[in-house]
């Protein structure tokens, strides 16, 4: 069973704590909410993933410092910032720093799950992303100093002959090393190895 998504809401006016709150929850989302920036640095797991719904203007820490905080920390929970006056540099400043979008206080239902919805969506996209990089980089570190020698040569596009001839070895060690490198790097075909290669930036000799 799918985990349910959290949306974490971080507000200091109860009011809108309670009526977001339930807005979200009637999606179908688990909701958190906290009165305070500093109150939702203390939650208990800091590692759950979700969607952050943040109020820019609050005593203490406001919504950007936070915004700020989660990024030195390492925390990158995708943002919708809400604030009730807001101005365009405050919102270039939220976008630049990653937010998802920033939304005018008093925020209709469809805007604001209509922006959490694509803030999940973005964030998921990019942790399946991630996730790809990391396990094809495992798979990498598997191969020997030769096996990346050919990779490479074959990245770059040169035959076996070719690559026999750049490394100095016979062409048949050549196809025996292709094929433990398209075993290792679990690549059914040429083109998914260039794809893998590509995406981890593997560079031609």
């Amino acid at each position: 069973m799918a985990e349910v998504a959290t949306i974490f809401l971080v507000d200091d006016d109860p009011a809108v704590r309670k009526s977001l709150s339930r807005m979200l929850r009637e999606e179908g989302w688990r909701v958190d909410s906290f009165e305070s920036a500093e109150a939702f640095l203390t939650r208990p797991d800091p590692t759950t993933r979700g969607c952050l719904v943040l109020d820019v203007s609050m005593p203490g820490l406001d919504g950007l410092q936070l915004q700020q905080r989660l990024a030195e920390t390492g925390q990158l929970l995708p943002i919708v910032f809400l604030t009730g006056h807001g101005n365009i540099p405050m919102t270039v400043q939220a976008i630049k720093a990653g937010a998802a979008d920033f939304l005018t206080k008093p925020v209709c239902s469809e805007a604001l799950l209509g922006a959490v919805r694509t803030a999940m969506a973005h964030d998921a996209s990019t942790r399946r992303a991630t996730a790809e990089i990391v396990a094809y980089e495992a798979r990498l570190a598997t191969l020997t100093a030769r096996e990346r020698e050919v990779l490479a040569a074959v990245v770059k596009g040169r035959l076996n002959k070719q690559i026999a001839g750049d490394l100095g070895i016979v062409e048949q060690t050549v196809k025996f090393h292709r094929a433990r490198i398209m075993e290792r790097m679990q690549a059914r075909t040429v083109a998914e190895l260039m794809h893998i290669a590509a995406r981890l930036a593997v560079p031609a000799p």
